[in-house]
């Protein structure tokens, strides 16, 4: 009992003991995006994360891990937010704006911008639609109610001198899941679609749709955090946001490879086809940008109060809160 404890034992013992707590300090990011091209970062990354080539994971160390999480539409990553699902999600910048006012700017953070452009109104072909007035009994889609498309739909139908409600008005506006957009477009059972590429391109490419409306210039995708994790982990934060960056300017660098890996993660995620054809489309109404315009989100604050989500323009100077 009194003889001296094996090296060998004691060596692999402490080799275990490190190995556990190496292990134990494996540290998890829960980053959110939307199986959209305005997600392109988001994609690019994602796709890379699943051949083991990771490029959040490669610059923010061995010991952090990155967990994704795909979802349909703004309000429901900002739900994911607000219920401590996720750390960071790639976003639109009306739901981030409506969920910055709804928690008093306690709860959510922009750390860079992603992309500009890359959404549109979206008409029947046959039909003669070309002002605001036009749109008087018709229906027209959205992918989800509050999301950027539906309330830049809201306040351009407002602008034009419809009265427009949450539940009805002068026009009918359907939120609707992207894909459902375009089987009830092909089917002519709604007259026009506000959404975001791929979809522009496919209502354009599958239905004959006809582009009205294109925000060219409008932030279309921001990066967001919650304001808890920016807290907790400023540090990481940072390295992330700087990912971004140099991840933007490689995209903006090798578009083709990134077009080819953003077609693989777009058939990953929805399990369906996708045309590299139909991704250089709508790669062309795209511009992506660390940048995040303030006066680009003022301008979606004061449609989001024509739109009725917003009573008050909140004060946006703890938004913009750098890691």
């Amino acid at each position: 009992m009194n003889a001296a404890f094996p090296l060998s034992l004691l060596t692999a013992l402490v080799l275990h003991a490190s190995a556990v707590l190496s292990f134990g300090a494996e540290e998890k990011l829960r980053v959110g995006h939307f199986p959209n091209v305005t997600h392109v970062q988001a994609l690019v990354a994602h796709n890379l994360s699943r051949e083991g080539k990771g490029w959040f994971e490669e610059r923010l160390g061995a010991s952090v891990q990155i967990e994704w999480f795909v979802y349909n539409a703004g309000p429901s990553a900002m739900e994911a937010i607000f219920a401590d699902s996720i750390d960071l999600t790639y976003v639109g910048p009306s739901p981030a704006l409506n969920a910055y006012a709804k928690s008093a700017g306690e709860e959510i953070r922009l750390l860079a911008g992603a992309a500009n452009g890359g959404a549109a109104l979206v008409v029947q072909p046959e039909e003669n639609l070309k002002t605001p007035a036009d749109f008087r009994g018709k229906k027209i889609a959205t992918p989800q109610l509050g999301n950027t498309q539906d309330v830049s739909c809201r306040a351009w139908l407002k602008a034009g001198g419809l009265k427009i409600t949450q539940l009805g008005g002068d026009a009918q506006i359907l939120p609707t899941a992207n894909p459902d957009q375009l089987a009830l477009f092909q089917q002519k059972k709604i007259d026009a679609v506000w959404t975001v590429e791929p979809w522009v391109s496919r209502l354009e490419r599958e239905a004959g749709g006809k582009v009205l409306v294109e925000q060219k210039e409008d932030s279309v995708t921001v990066l967001v955090a919650s304001a808890k994790f920016l807290r907790g982990r400023r540090e990481l934060a940072g390295k992330f946001a700087l990912a971004h960056a140099q991840l933007t300017e490689w995209i903006q660098a090798h578009p083709e490879e990134a077009q080819r890996r953003v077609v693989d993660e777009l058939k990953a995620e929805t399990r369906s086809e996708v045309a590299p054809e139909l991704i250089a489309q709508a790669w062309k109404r795209l511009v992506l940008t660390n940048e995040a315009s303030r006066d680009n989100l003022q301008k979606f604050v004061a449609d989001a109060q024509a739109a009725g989500f917003l009573r008050e323009a909140p004060d946006l100077s703890r938004l913009f809160e750098k890691p």
